[in-house]
């Protein structure tokens, strides 16, 4: 039967023609596909559509410049679930900058009564300190208004939430002095705070005042203080507070003797961790395997492999059946501290009792026999592992790999890098590194260049892997071997401007400072784009060749293409201007390099300080060389030019000479520097005044009768 017509003169739509009016009692119906009821059907238009994806919407530049829309209820003040007086005193704290003042109180007044619960509503999510606080004590100061502990817990957690848990251990002497002696729960709120934060020292803090208030603590309010005092480190606070434990009458559970006994693991003191030990058995129970392995774990991570054996035996004793997990931790503290024997001891007791050994263990114990050169082993370890079913992962190939290089077995390791290129392992740089540097030691080229063919097919970024093989190779101290394979490496094109800047460096630090410039030279011949860093290395291979002029050369183009050099080239470059008695342009350059380093050398630091304090004299410039002892900074030839420097700027030649007589008396410098540094003295003290005489001579437009006059005598 179809559904009737909806009448012309119907004043409203009501149940059987389509929904009812709806009711507090009575919620809207609606006539639908399995009813034969009239729907009144209402426009509504469609969304509009999605906009068209925008790839720079997920640029972070774009998106810190454009920032998306916020979410809904981005303020606490909009959240729903607040109260509506709630959300006005948010409000009320939004329209006046979250300030606290005659404003804000004016709205605030405008309330009936605020409740206790109101103001923990309101310090629950607020977010400025200050301002909870003061309204906090401006919602106490209602006639008949008191607060109780829902609002005091609220206000505890507002300032610990914004770093002001010194103030918030404050609250239970305020409670008590309004009437409301904090109970337990207080100081457990501040224990959990300080506790979660790692302040070990504040939760002892409150544990004190718990004690001035006579509130004694329950066991495990006591277990949480002793917990996060071990945490922290502090050992033999935790200690006394397990003696208070005691006097009070408590009986410890399992939690509190696991605290004591984790804490004696950490502190590697076994003899008292087995005497806790013995009194848990005694009152309580055994512990159970992952006690057990709880305390293996944290001796392995303090390196006490004896306690772990010692744990272990005690283990047995109680006849606790250990699991895989327990296994595991044991077998790599042992294999990662150089006891792999006695670690394979345990792998194969595992295999006796059936237990499921993990991939893990064999990768450690591979690793641990691969360190102590015992190759054999760890290729016996991966048959085996082979044989159980597993497939080894890259790890496992890398340290086999290296292994078999240091003991110049490189075919079998070549072959174990086939195998991991068959099996779709995406073999990396650590996986070739051990046998490029085999074959450049066995001087097989050949095979060396051969291995860079496959990688470069592999998909090897091959020059950054060239950049990295050099820069192993001149850490291990063999730069002549390094020189050697680049001569042949060069001729076939694998040559890039990272690997002449690694070999010059290397090369200057090794004293080879002539044939570190070659190799610049040799880079300007090819016209490579040379770099900051082959200037900054240029620089230092130049000061120490006595090359100044060269080195600035380096210096300024440093600058022109924008960059800075390097910290070490900063230093070197202003050595050896003081060296030759440029005293100015050193001085310029350590406050370049201070200006555009983050952290410049101290000596740099110092010598700035020194300038300055040669403005008041020679007692003042003792006292910074005194700290910069200390500190333990002694005077170079940086700092005797800032001495220098200062003292012809601010002081005087006497000034000068007796901070030098005292660094002479103190033997911070020798006869023979001291006789330099006072000829540099006079000399640069020379300049200045001949600079301020032409500096005066310029201000009262004399300089042309001076160069008449120096005329006339050159003519005579």
């Amino acid at each position: 039967m179809p559904p009737k017509p909806l009448p012309a003169n119907s004043p409203k739509p009501y149940f059987f023609y389509g929904h009812r009016k709806p009711s507090q009692n009575r919620p809207v119906v609606y006539g639908g596909l399995f009813s034969n009821r009239q729907i009144l059907k209402t426009s509504q238009t469609p969304p509009p559509p999605p906009p068209p994806f925008d790839l720079r919407k997920w640029d972070p530049h774009h998106l810190s410049s454009n920032p998306s829309p916020p979410p809904s209820n981005p303020n606490p003040h909009q959240n729903p679930r607040l109260s509506p007086i709630a959300r006005f005193i948010l409000d009320a704290f939004r329209k006046n900058q979250y300030t606290w003042g005659p404003p804000v109180v004016f709205e605030l007044n405008k309330l009936r009564r605020v409740t206790p619960s109101l103001v923990a509503e309101v310090l629950k999510i607020q977010s400025d300190a200050v301002l909870a606080s003061k309204f906090f004590h401006w919602a106490g100061k209602q006639k008949g208004f008191k607060h109780n502990f829902a609002s005091y817990n609220a206000l505890a957690h507002c300032l610990n939430r914004n770093g002001r848990f010194r103030a918030a251990d404050q609250l239970p002497e305020l409670m008590d002095s309004q009437g409301k002696p904090p109970t337990e729960k207080q100081f457990e709120i501040l224990i959990r705070m300080h506790a979660d934060s790692n302040r070990g020292q504040r939760v002892y803090h409150v544990y004190q005042k718990m004690k001035k208030f006579a509130i004694k603590p329950r066991v495990f309010l006591y277990n949480r203080i002793m917990d996060a005092l071990v945490k922290t480190g502090y050992l033999d606070l935790a200690l006394s507070v397990y003696e208070d434990f005691r006097g009070d009458g408590l009986e410890e559970e399992s939690v509190t003797f696991m605290i004591l006994i984790k804490a004696f693991c950490k502190a590697g003191r076994i003899d008292e961790m087995l005497e806790v030990l013995g009194r848990m058995r005694e009152k309580l129970c055994k512990p159970d395997v992952f006690a057990y392995t709880a305390m293996i774990k944290i001796l392995v991570s303090q390196g006490n492999l004896d306690g772990c054996l010692h744990i272990w035996e005690e283990m047995e004793r109680d006849g606790v059946e250990p699991d895989v997990m327990a296994y595991m931790t044991l077998v790599t503290g042992l294999s990662q501290g150089r006891r792999v024997q006695r670690g394979y001891e345990f792998f194969r007791e595992m295999k006796e009792k059936g237990i499921l050994i993990d991939r893990a263990i064999y990768g450690v114990l591979i690793e641990g026999f691969v360190k102590d050169g015992k190759v054999g082993s760890a290729c016996d370890l991966l048959k085996d592992l082979i044989d159980s079913g597993y497939r080894a992962d890259l790890g496992i190939y890398n340290s086999l790999i290296k292994g078999l290089c240091d003991a110049r077995r490189v075919e079998r390791a070549y072959k174990l890098f086939q195998v991991t290129v068959q099996e779709g392992l995406e073999p990396e740089f650590a996986t070739v590194n051990p046998m490029l540097v085999a074959f450049a030691e066995m001087g097989l080229m050949n095979d060396f260049c051969k291995l860079l063919e496959q990688m470069q097919k592999l998909g090897f970024s091959v020059i950054d892997d060239l950049s990295k093989f050099f820069s192993f190779v001149a850490g291990k101290e063999k730069t002549t071997m390094a020189i050697q394979v680049f001569d042949e490496l060069k001729q076939k094109g694998y040559a890039s401007v990272p690997i002449y800047n690694i070999l010059m460096e290397a090369l200057c630090k090794t004293g080879n400072v002539k044939q570190a410039l070659s190799l610049l030279q040799e880079m300007k011949d090819l016209n490579f784009q040379l770099d900051s860093s082959t200037y900054s290395i240029g620089i230092m291979c130049y000061v120490e060749n006595e090359e100044i002029k060269e080195a600035c050369i380096c210096h300024n183009k440093i600058i022109e293409m924008s960059c800075v050099p390097s910290v070490d080239a900063y230093c070197s470059l202003a050595n050896g201007l003081c060296k030759i008695g440029e005293i100015d342009a050193a001085m310029m350059l350590v406050r370049e390099c201070l200006g555009n380093v983050t952290s410049g050398p101290m000596a740099f630091k110092y010598a700035l300080t020194i300038v300055h304090a040669c403005k008041s004299g020679a007692e003042k410039v003792m006292e910074v060389l005194n700290e910069m002892m200390q500190e333990g900074w002694p005077p170079d030839n940086i700092i005797c030019s800032a001495i220098i420097f200062g003292m012809c700027k601010h002081g005087t030649i006497e000034e000068a000479r007796k901070v030098f007589a005292n660094l002479r008396t103190r033997k911070l410098l020798t006869e023979g520097n001291t006789i330099v540094y006072d000829e540099i003295l006079i000399e640069h003290m020379e300049k200045k005044a001949a600079d301020l005489v032409l500096s005066g001579l310029k201000f009262f437009g004399l300089e042309s009768k001076l160069k008449a006059k120096g005329s006339t005598l050159l003519s005579r």
